[in-house]
């Protein structure tokens, strides 16, 4: 029987980000499929799913983007490129698929049959997640959210993040954990990934064809690693510097 925390460990601690790949080795494109529909199970901020995976599979439009990742190996020589992209602008249609969820799960109750659960999941999506992701174009509504949370402090605890760039953080926290979970996932596959933030985003969105809003994440090299890809040991600060206990 396997030892899924074993098996866990190993992929973890195997995991590289490896910068050079092998371009003679069979790559197998499904693998990086399927691990891109793991990645989608990865938790998110309120299941709002703003998010976007982009396979860069066409050898011109590949080659492309390695240039404005200023031609680093790992873009050069990967087999495929995985694009990670933040959509905060779709907080809409997001809110209103949830919504309709818990509306389609709750069935044909009248309003006064909902349960507590179902209040909140309708009033979260419908009221809350539009309240919090709503943003005009002199941030007159961030203020008003800071203010109203500001108020709101005086009689219970709050979230103080509610500005416009305090939401795309959260965004591209969320886009991140997905990222984690897909490389694992090509780890544990018998590929290697390396996820690289040294690019030059407006290019490679003017190349993808992506609109104003959407941010990029990171890009992802994919293939089968060659040994010279791993450039150094794994260096890492003493666990007793960074883990702590309170």
């Amino acid at each position: 029987m396997i030892d899924s925390a074993q098996l866990f460990d190993a992929i973890v601690r195997e995991r590289r980000s490896v910068r050079i790949y092998d371009q003679e080795n069979d790559f197998d494109g499904d693998i990086v499929q399927r691990s891109l529909e793991r990645a989608v199970l990865a938790p998110n901020s309120s299941n709002m799913q703003l998010w976007e995976f982009y396979r860069i599979i066409d050898p011109i439009k590949r080659n492309q983007i390695a240039k404005y990742c200023m031609n680093q190996n790992a873009a050069r020589t990967a087999r495929e490129l995985v694009v990670v992209v933040v959509r905060k602008d779709k907080w809409r249609e997001r809110a209103k698929f949830m919504f309709n969820y818990h509306k389609k799960r709750i069935g044909n109750k009248t309003k006064t049959e909902y349960t507590k659960r179902d209040k909140r999941n309708l009033n979260y999506f419908g009221k809350l997640m539009p309240m919090y992701y709503f943003s005009d174009w002199f941030g007159i509504w961030a203020w008003i959210r800071k203010i109203l949370v500001f108020s709101a402090s005086f009689f219970r605890p709050v979230i103080w993040q509610v500005g416009n760039s305090d939401l795309r953080v959260v965004s591209h926290k969320s886009a991140a954990l997905a990222a984690q979970t897909f490389m694992l996932s090509m780890h544990a596959e018998g590929y290697h990934t390396c996820p690289m933030e040294g690019f030059d985003s407006w290019k490679v969105r003017r190349c993808m064809q992506l609109p104003y809003a959407a941010e990029i994440n990171m890009i992802i090299a994919c293939g089968k690693g060659k040994p010279e890809g791993i450039y150094t040991e794994r260096i890492r600060v003493d666990n007793k510097e960074i883990i702590f206990s309170i």
